[in-house]
């Protein structure tokens, strides 16, 4: 979700890439969320963090958005400029009936909207003035 937003804010200035520590399915509530406000990532591969870095890829950021309790597991980046973390919860583990965990999900996709835009806000004007 993370990605999807930072492309869809400021992606003229940043190329995202979303990775995990293991590669799995998409989470159909992030994709419903996002399709909810036109952003589509039901076509979207799952890529780990280890073959991110085998591509020699080079990131002046790495964000992490794995929750507080998850903190131990989130990957590093070697070489990377900044990393920054933002502990979200996972949608994966939220409980209730479909529609609570939409609900849930619709919360914290804000919750990342909020926190993207901040950070758009910041960095992009860093970048028009380079």
């Amino acid at each position: 979700m993370a990605a999807a937003l930072l492309n869809e804010v400021c992606g003229e200035f940043f190329e995202p890439e979303s990775a995990g520590l293991e590669p799995g399915t998409l989470n159909p509530l992030a994709i419903e969320a996002l399709q909810e406000i036109g952003i589509d990532i039901s076509d979207n591969k799952t890529q780990s963090v280890f073959d991110v870095f085998k591509s020699g890829q080079l990131f002046a950021y790495a964000i992490t958005v794995c929750s507080e309790s998850e903190s131990k597991g989130c990957p590093i980046f070697a070489g990377v400029t900044k990393r920054l973390h933002w502990p979200f919860a996972d949608p994966s583990q939220f409980t209730g009936t479909h529609a609570e965990k939409l609900a849930k999900t619709r919360e914290l996709l804000e919750e990342i909207r909020a926190k993207i835009e901040e950070f758009c806000e910041e960095h992009c004007e860093l970048e028009l003035q380079m």
